[in-house]
């Protein structure tokens, strides 16, 4: 099978749509100002949060930076979101290469691309944000060091909604061998715990201290775990894909492992993948969102 990153952002939107919690998310609509308000998001890839925001009423007015570091996922998103405004009834016009605005008669968004990795797209001083959001993408970056120089992306009275931050938890059932599930999961996360540009396999509940620690009062947390399960022996939407991708994941992070025997760990992936393609596989991830105002943080 063939694999697009993008394809699997795409995919995933209808469990993250499930997975993001209400209660911060409903935090975050009491605390949105009514007027037009400036949105940065870092690590945004195709642009399917701002999206996600027109399509829940989210925001009406606003300028939004959709920050990523992978050129391949900038030239989606401005691709698929004209498309995707056509098809959600929104008027859309390209004022730049990478100036989109989305529309109708009651909202109105102003989106630009920036190609950055996220710590030199901070080093430019970019104008600060009323919301800066960070997507699945916190448990990505070393830790807690980073978040100082995130909140300095924000406004002083200004709203950071951090979302699906990975908290050690994956479940794959049903079970193929005890002894072997198991390992392949501490593997899994050992390999997060280890990656040379920083990350934390655990960073859903290490976030409340570092966040304290940075001086913040958060305003609103909960889970946002990733349930895909089949109904009737099939996935809704693209879920087949986003479970074969996830998969992938696996397959790219412990080929080679020390700890695992190549054929056994080959024919789990194998049988992993027919229980997709059966209908069988349900996935867990447990994961954490958090809602923090940069009013309450110390200065940066």
């Amino acid at each position: 099978m063939p694999f697009s990153f993008p394809r699997y952002l795409l995919a995933k939107q209808t469990v993250d749509d499930r997975a993001l919690n209400r209660h911060v998310y409903e935090t975050l609509l009491s605390h949105v100002p009514s007027e037009t308000i400036d949105i940065i998001e870092v690590g945004a890839g195709i642009g399917t949060m701002a999206a996600r925001l027109l399509r829940w009423g989210s925001v009406t007015r606003a300028n939004y930076l959709v920050v990523d570091s992978m050129q391949e996922n900038i030239d989606f998103a401005r691709t698929w979101l004209p498309q995707w405004a056509g098809e959600n009834r929104l008027r859309w016009e390209r004022i730049e290469e990478n100036h989109l605005r989305l529309f109708d008669d009651t909202r109105d968004l102003n989106l630009i691309f920036v190609c950055a990795d996220v710590f030199g797209f901070i080093q430019a001083s970019p104008p600060k944000a009323d919301l800066l959001v960070a997507h699945a993408f916190l448990d990505l970056l070393p830790m807690p060091e980073s978040l100082s120089k995130l909140f300095s992306l924000v406004k002083s009275d200004g709203l950071a909604w951090l979302t699906l931050n990975f908290d050690g938890v994956t479940s794959l059932e049903p079970i193929i061998d005890p002894v072997l599930d198991t390992l392949i999961e501490r593997l899994y996360h050992q390999t997060m715990d280890e990656r040379p540009t920083g990350g934390d396999s655990q960073s859903g509940r290490h976030l409340f201290n570092y966040l304290k620690d940075a001086g913040a009062e958060i305003l609103a947390a909960g889970s946002s775990d990733w349930v895909v399960y089949p109904e009737n022996g099939k996935y809704p939407a693209d879920e087949a894909y986003f479970l074969h991708f996830i998969l992938h994941f696996f397959e790219q992070s412990l080929t080679g492992h020390p700890e695992l025997e190549p054929k056994a760990f080959a024919d789990w992936l194998k049988e992993r993948r027919a229980q997709i393609d059966r209908g069988e596989l349900t996935y867990i991830a447990h994961q954490m969102d958090f809602l923090v105002q940069r009013s309450l943080l110390k200065s940066v």
